[in-house]
């Protein structure tokens, strides 16, 4: 589960060497307003918070995730402009041959700010906007880097597009290598680059999608519709490069993708969610988001998958899951967020201890959340378990301490 669910954004991007200034208008709740100042200082003006942002309010004329659907591939890889956003989320653990670590996030976001297409004649007319997020954990160095850009969904700046598959925001892209019309899950080069920080992987499929929730329809909130159309490919080969300022490093390791698309989320009592995705080395995967309540307590919307080595999959309900915070981590910026978990599936005699390797993988960007790689250890059936994942936190940044 990802957080910009009911986000839209109205943005224009200006590439200009000396400076980049950014203004976004959302329409969401009738007022969503960031400034973004100087792209170099990151500094962050917001009067919104994510569970602010994540109503049904103003999704009018959208359409809406109410009942489970018949997922078709590889045409579902692509846009779905009649919801009001989706995204194509990976992020996963890579290691060089002598044992340096790095974790990565690569996420392209599409938001519609009218149900309707603009109809002008105007090659500029759009009413998509797409978002990218582009993070890397430098492990070794203990350093964290964290990218956004924005551009309209018109005159080739971004796009998205099934058949070769293709999703892009100017020179950041995933798209499919091969363009055989027939391959339903094709191998997919990611490519970003900004202020000196690449990447470029290679990810091949190795199981089949899971489809989350009701097979597929992932219900967030209590009113019909705050739901998304949820599908993963839970284990994903990584080959390629990575380049941190004159360093290049070749990787490998293990990917995976979250695909959503929906309109609204979050009920009023609902705050944020803790994410987790891991992957386990005996060949299987756990999926489990955690959602808060305003009074810090889960709710009965959480919901996860386990995937098992053959690929079967298990609904995980709240009741199956228990999370118990072992430590936490305080932003330099402000809020406090968990940094140790220990996460617990008793019926499949499951126990892990979940460890971020760094604590400070925060991105401040647009909306302050907190997205990182994270080691796992522990036992399974009584025998020791290890493992790598990611873990997404928000609402806590919104807190006042």
């Amino acid at each position: 589960m990802k957080f910009f669910d009911t986000l839209f954004f109205y943005g224009l991007k200006m590439k200009i060497r000396l400076s980049i200034v950014l203004i976004i208008i959302a329409s969401l709740a009738g007022m969503l307003y960031f400034l973004i100042k100087d792209n170099d200082t990151r500094e962050i003006n917001s009067t919104i918070t994510v569970a602010d942002a994540m109503t049904n309010r103003g999704s009018d004329g959208f359409a809406r995730a109410i009942a489970p659907r018949t997922f078709k591939f590889p045409e579902d890889h692509g846009p779905h402009p009649e919801f009001r956003t989706e995204w194509w989320y990976y992020t996963g653990n890579l290691e060089t041959d002598d044992g340096k670590r790095f974790g990565f996030q690569f996420t392209l976001f599409r938001n519609a700010i009218s149900p309707d297409s603009v109809k002008r004649a105007s090659s500029w007319a759009s009413n998509q906007i797409y978002m990218g997020h582009f993070a890397l954990t430098d492990v070794a160095n203990k350093k964290f880097y964290a990218y956004e850009r924005f551009s309209r969904g018109a005159a080739e700046l971004a796009g998205a597009q099934s058949q070769p598959f293709r999703v892009w925001l100017e020179d950041w892209s995933v798209a499919a290598i091969s363009a055989e019309a027939d391959d339903q899950f094709p191998d997919v080069r990611i490519q970003a680059k900004e202020n000196g920080i690449a990447l470029n992987l290679k990810l091949a499929n190795t199981k089949p999608v899971v489809l989350q929730g009701n097979n597929g329809l992932s219900q967030k909130g209590p009113e019909p519709g705050d739901a998304s159309y949820y599908y993963s490919l839970t284990r994903l080969a990584a080959k390629g490069t990575i380049q941190i300022d004159i360093d290049s490093y070749e990787v490998t390791g293990l990917a995976w993708l979250d695909r959503e698309w929906s309109t609204s989320a979050l009920g009023s009592n609902q705050i944020g969610w803790d994410w987790f995705s891991l992957q386990l080395d005996d060949g299987r995967e756990i999926m489990y988001y955690q959602i808060r309540k305003t009074t810090g307590e889960p709710d009965s919307f959480s919901s996860g998958t386990l995937i098992d080595k053959e690929s079967a999959t298990y609904h995980l309900k709240k009741s199956d899951v228990s999370i118990q915070v072992l430590s936490s981590w305080r932003s330099p910026i402000r809020g406090t967020y968990p940094a140790r978990w220990q996460l617990s599936i008793p019926r499949e005699r499951i126990v892990l201890e979940l460890t971020p390797l760094i604590p400070d993988q925060e991105l401040n960007l647009s909306i302050r959340y907190w997205e990182g790689a994270v080691k796992v250890a522990g036992v399974a059936d009584g025998k020791a378990i290890s493992g790598n994942g990611y873990v997404e936190l928000t609402g806590y940044a919104d807190a006042k301490n």
